[in-house]
């Protein structure tokens, strides 16, 4: 190759190389700091399909979802309902009945807890969710509840409040890809052991303000939201606080209770699938748009593009700055926050750091994959905190 034509080609591979960079930045951008699409991460891919339903029961697409063990919710348009375990195939039944086979080799049968909104139909398309229940505590869960307003630095943030009588209050802080619905999974057992429930709305969420660039921070600017609830729970009745943080939530939580100046009110923290690893959660959520041999590129011009700072995200992951007991729910399988990191984490702070691990859970839903298992992990955490 000539010298000039070999300049020439050199030159325009790296203008398309630079312009691939940005343009997978931009999408990358999208997909790990604007996750809120058709399903949380960890329960992406494609959609599954009614095949059939039944008193109690519901055929869906076999695949390693569908196939989840747990309590999850089930999405689609104008769809929602709450299904649980896969159910297992039965011997002889009454007098020479058979139960049907749950399901064959292409599909999976679950049963078929309620249906919230609209209708199931065979040809719907659904996605499962570890956000079991929608709407509000009240309409979903038959729990007192008022709707409140935080005051947060942005302006309002729209919450739940379920009370309790107690002067601790659990503050609960969605992830990734949910909304402040999903901590109600949580709710009837923490409304059993009468702790006062605040579930907040971040900025960026519906009904809430936006953020000012439009993009998730993965938690070192949410905790400032979570720091605004931390005050309205001490203004109206608080002595302490619990703070319950599921996914960036949970990172949120962390950095809640470093920076904020109520944080001596912390009585412990609840975490579930933390994003302690802050630059391998952003490779993961990357990796939904931006093609493999770009995806370097592509989590630094994300990076960039959201100004994360890494000297601050990393506080979240110290384990030094902790101060008060903690239970970490993480299951090993979790593709979006590293298991690793959080065994790390624990191991640092032995005394103040209890893990519970969760089989088969995906990232941030360790109560859906054991929901019996959780609670009771969560009543023995919680009962020396009030």
């Amino acid at each position: 190759m000539r010298p000039r034509t070999a300049a020439a080609v050199a030159a325009s591979t790296t203008v398309l190389g630079a312009g691939a960079a940005v343009a997978a930045g931009r999408y990358a951008a999208g997909a790990a700091l604007k996750p809120s699409g058709k399903a949380p991460p960890g329960f992406d891919g494609p959609a599954l399909t009614v095949h059939a339903t039944g008193p109690g029961q519901v055929t869906l697409t076999r695949s390693l979802v569908s196939q989840l063990p747990g309590v999850y919710g089930l999405t689609g348009p104008g769809l929602r309902a709450v299904v649980g375990n896969v159910l297992e195939a039965g011997p002889q039944e009454g007098r020479g009945g058979r139960r049907p086979e749950p399901g064959t080799p292409d599909t999976v049968v679950r049963r078929l807890v309620r249906v919230t909104e609209g209708e199931l139909r065979p040809g719907s398309r659904v996605r499962l969710t570890p956000q079991a229940y929608t709407g509000s505590p009240h309409g979903s869960l038959d729990l007192p509840c008022s709707d409140v307003d935080v005051p947060g630095e942005l302006g309002p943030l729209p919450a739940w409040f379920v009370p309790g009588a107690r002067d601790t209050w659990v503050i609960a802080v969605h992830g990734l890809g949910t909304t402040r619905d999903h901590p109600m999974v949580v709710m009837p057992l923490l409304h059993r052991m009468q702790f006062p429930v605040l579930s907040v709305a971040c900025r960026g969420d519906l009904g809430a303000p936006p953020a000012p660039d439009g993009l998730g921070h993965l938690g070192d600017d949410e905790w400032r939201d979570v720091d605004a609830a931390m005050r309205y729970a001490l203004r109206y009745g608080a002595e302490r606080i619990v703070l319950f943080g599921w996914s960036t939530g949970a990172t949120a939580a962390l950095l809640a209770a470093a920076r904020s100046a109520a944080r001596a009110q912390v009585a412990g923290l609840v975490l579930d699938s933390p994003v302690l690893d802050w630059r391998g959660t952003l490779r993961a959520l990357a990796a939904r748009r931006a093609p493999g041999p770009l995806l370097p590129l592509a989590v630094r011009a994300a990076q960039g593009r959201a100004g994360l700072r890494p000297e601050r995200l990393d506080e979240a992951a110290d384990p030094a700055l902790l101060a008060s007991p903690t239970l970490l729910l993480h299951g090993p399988g979790d593709t979006v926050a590293s298991y690793d990191a959080s065994l790390a984490y624990a191991d640092a702070r032995p005394r103040l750091i209890s893990v519970r691990e969760v089989p088969h859970a995906r990232h941030a839903g360790c109560w859906n994959a054991d929901p019996m298992g959780v609670d009771e992990s969560l009543r023995r955490f919680l009962t020396p905190l009030v």
